[in-house]
């Protein structure tokens, strides 16, 4: 089956959704979308024996060969591993969705449309191996994850998050589309297979720098970095799946995905390490610090879903310090690959089960507001399950996923402390401070969310609606994620070898040739180490923190809203706002002369200044016809025809003048022997002047004073300059013929190829035949238009006739 083809097969499904929705009656739509999330899932788990053995499959499929763009799906341990969690989660989000959307009081065809859309563009980003069909898709999230944002359009708040998460996305989608022209130039080729195995070549070329930082611009708006990451929070106006999808699983990943896939070309670059490992360390931070500010439960998953991805970049920018060692210390850092990876997934399981116990939270009380919450535990026992096993593990507390990953990520923080490249040795010590003191924030909102949730006093009186546990149908997805998390716990080898292990190889493919060469073995127990003394710290601190928060929360008032980086998004765009406004009511007059004076006075400075500096014109009349007495003549009666029209005070002058210039032409093709071209310019010529006066008629009188026309030399000088323009450019081009006339190809073939005799009427109807159909069509619809119209006039005329 090809690879193209299942990247493509959700948004074909897309184009069904809505006749489903139609014709099903009472059955919710989603029951019938999940097959495909379902199918694309089994399919790709198939796949898993082919990476694990190192090896890759390939699909291809010419767009457009001429410029070299094609769909090349590119299925390693990566992208497997990606293309898993999207379908696997999606599946799971799909199922949670039917039951969360009442399908009464939703509009689910445009739902499912767009999440089958987003779908596809998160298959196409992950498995893209062309750098301009990558970018096409990466824009298609943004697009699909807009309208999932805004789902709810009427809500203010919807659209303004929507609207945020465009402006930023799209503004580093562009960036990385400048990084990956500059990529194409520098190796010659869309690849990224290709530019991998060029990258040693990359690294001495003088764009590569650009290049690198431009490609991060795009990772970091995407994965929510610091300081892109203020769309996230907004993003939480989405219905609950869509943030249980996008916002763990797929968008925010995609940005880690491109730091993945392009750190072989970048990692030799001491300003790749840095940037990456310290704007994800400080966003870890950042992010995590900030969670328990938040009062609303999706916003705390969304600053901790900031904080968690901080943690996956740092780790993933720490893994490019292996490509600089060959002794035992580099293993450290091949372990970082390794921990990012393990950490992902993590992530994905823990978070997507958080997002929709968040959601069943708000769906049974009606609130998410935290601080009406809270006594939730007895009422929804099973809700309180999960979301504890979710908060634990990422919390990083044992005998949950999470805590696996979070002692990985404290080793690899170590390990930069003694890095003495890249002026590691002495920055460097910073990294496992910040990753101690986000870890031990991370620990704290954890437990803010769910016992804050779930203990404490219940407060029925400020809920808007009686609390009760959720159906068992929405607690299926969440309860799955939530086995997930303590699976991975009792097996991570099993998820190392399978899922890991492959994506590390195509991370660090210079340092393994097969998925099995990665000695790592996965263990809860590594001794009374450094990280064991540090997470005994964590848990402490943590503890400790969280049950004094009400004395020191008062800490967050020092960092108010009204200076902060969102209030600084607002002010650039209310700025940006007015100043458009005000600018474009300068030239926005509403008049199309004014209008027409911006086109062709730009027109005319651009040309001419195209020609005068590239030295253009070239005049040559040796293959010109010679000019006689009767040309000569039609060509004054021509000019003096157009001059009458502007110099004419009536319109019945002006119109017979420009009769006359028509016919003038007629006149040229008869000379220049085109009987049939004649013919039809005089016929198109009498019909026309026939319906002008026949319009003009109609038209009331005007007075002496409006037909009075000013001469403004300002339009003189327009048009003189038009005509001056397009005389020379024509000049010109007919001066410089570097391909032949294609009208030879005509002349040869008319009669042999077409088989006719008049070459007029040979290219109108074969060799230019679609021409004419279209132009008969438009001329079709046209006069369709106009009946429609005359007959909707007389019949509104005869209803009010008969109502007097």
């Amino acid at each position: 089956m090809s690879l193209v083809f299942l990247i493509f097969l959700p948004i074909i499904a897309a184009l069904f959704v809505p006749l489903l929705f139609k014709k099903i009656g009472q059955i919710h739509t989603g029951w019938f979308v999940l097959v495909v999330p379902v199918i694309l899932f089994i399919y790709y788990a198939t796949q898993l024996p082919t990476t694990m053995d190192g090896g890759t499959l390939v699909s291809e499929f010419q767009w457009i060969p001429s410029l070299d763009l094609s769909f090349i799906a590119y299925l390693d341990g990566l992208s497997l591993l990606f293309s898993l969690l999207i379908t696997g989660i999606g599946s799971l989000v799909v199922l949670y969705s039917v039951f969360y959307l009442d399908k009464k009081r939703e509009q689910l065809h445009n739902f499912y449309v767009y999440l089958l859309m987003f779908m596809t563009a998160m298959l196409g980003i992950v498995q893209s191996d062309h750098l301009i069909t990558l970018y096409l898709f990466w824009e298609l999230t943004s697009i699909s994850s807009f309208l999932l944002i805004g789902y709810w359009y009427t809500r203010d708040r919807s659209r303004f998050g929507a609207l945020k998460s465009m402006m930023i996305t799209v503004f580093g989608g562009l960036m990385m589309l400048g990084g990956f022209v500059l990529l194409s130039i520098m190796g010659n080729t869309y690849s990224i297979r290709e530019l991998i195995s060029q990258a040693p070549e990359l690294l001495g070329h003088e764009f590569f720098t650009w290049a690198l930082v431009l490609i991060l611009l795009g990772a970091f708006t995407k994965s929510a970095q610091f300081p892109f990451y203020i769309w996230l929070p907004d993003a939480m106006e989405a219905p609950t799946p869509v943030s249980a999808y996008l916002h763990s699983a797929t968008m925010v990943k995609a940005g880690l995905y491109l730091v993945a896939r392009f750190t072989p070309i970048f990692a030799a670059s001491g300003t790749w390490v840095w940037l990456v490992t310290g704007i994800g360390l400080f966003t870890m931070f950042w992010g995590s610090f900030f969670a328990l500010k938040q009062k609303d439960l999706k916003g705390i998953l969304a600053f901790s879903t900031v904080s968690q991805l901080g943690l996956i970049m740092s780790l993933l920018g720490a893994s490019a310090l292996g490509f600089h060692v060959e002794d035992a210390a580099g293993t450290v850092f091949k372990y970082a690959a390794f921990a990012a990876i393990f950490h992902l997934v993590n992530h994905a399981v823990f978070k997507g089960s958080l997002f929709m116990i968040a959601g069943i939270v708000d769906h049974e009380t009606g609130t998410r507001d935290i601080r009406k919450l809270g006594g939730l535990m007895s009422i929804m026992p099973i809700s309180f399950t999960i979301a504890m096993i979710g908060s634990f593990s990422m919390a990083g507390i044992p005998l949950f996923g999470g805590f696996l990953s979070k002692e990985m990520f404290l080793t690899a923080m170590l390990a930069i402390a003694e890095f003495n490249l890249f002026s590691m040795d002495v920055w460097g010590v910073l990294f496992p401070v910040l990753a101690w003191i986000g870890s031990v924030f991370t620990f704290v909102y954890s437990f803010y969310f769910v016992f804050h949730t779930f203990a404490g006093k219940h407060k029925p009186e400020e809920l808007p609606k009686q609390a009760h546990e959720a159906p068992i149908g929405m607690l299926v997805s969440p309860a799955i994620l939530a086995v997930s998390v303590i699976a991975i716990f009792f097996i991570p080898n099993v998820v190392g070898d399978w899922l890991v292990k492959p994506a590390v190889l195509a991370i660090q493919p210079f340092m393994y040739s097969n998925p099995a060469e990665i000695d790592i073995h996965v263990s809860a127990w590594h001794g009374a180490n450094t990280e064991f003394f540090m997470t005994l710290g964590i848990f402490a601190i943590g503890a400790l923190l969280f049950w004094s928060f009400r004395k020191w929360k008062q800490a967050y008032d020092a960092f108010p809203d009204s200076v902060s980086l969102n209030r600084l998004y607002d002010s650039f765009m209310y700025l940006s706002d007015g100043g458009a406004n005000r600018f474009s009511a300068v030239y926005m007059t509403g008049f199309i002369r004014s209008y027409l004076v911006y086109m062709f006075g730009f027109l005319v400075l651009i040309v001419l200044s195209t020609l005068v500096i590239t030295d253009a014109f070239v005049l040559d009349l040796n293959n010109t016809a010679p000019i006689g007495i009767y040309e000569i003549i039609i060509l004054i009666a021509l000019v003096g025809g157009t001059i009458t029209i502007l110099a004419a005070k009536s319109r019945l002058t002006a119109i017979i003048a420009l009769g006359a210039v028509g016919y003038s032409v007629a006149l040229f093709f008869v000379i220049f022997r085109a009987p049939d071209l004649a013919l039809t310019q005089l016929v198109i010529e009498t019909i026309s002047v026939a319906l002008f006066l026949l319009a003009f008629y109609h038209l009331p009188k005007v007075s002496k004073k409006e037909e009075r026309i000013r001469f403004k030399l300002g339009n003189a000088a327009i048009a003189f300059g038009v005509g001056v323009t397009m005389t020379l450019v024509a000049l010109a081009s007919h001066s410089q013929k570097i391909l032949p006339s294609i009208s030879e190809y005509y002349k040869e073939t008319v009669y042999t190829e077409a088989g006719g005799g008049n070459i007029v009427n040979v290219i109108l109807v074969d060799y230019r035949g679609f021409d004419t159909l279209f132009e008969i069509t438009v001329l079709g619809i046209a006069g369709i238009a106009i009946i429609s119209m005359i007959k909707l006039r007389l019949n509104k005329k005869e209803g009010q006739h008969e109502n007097k």
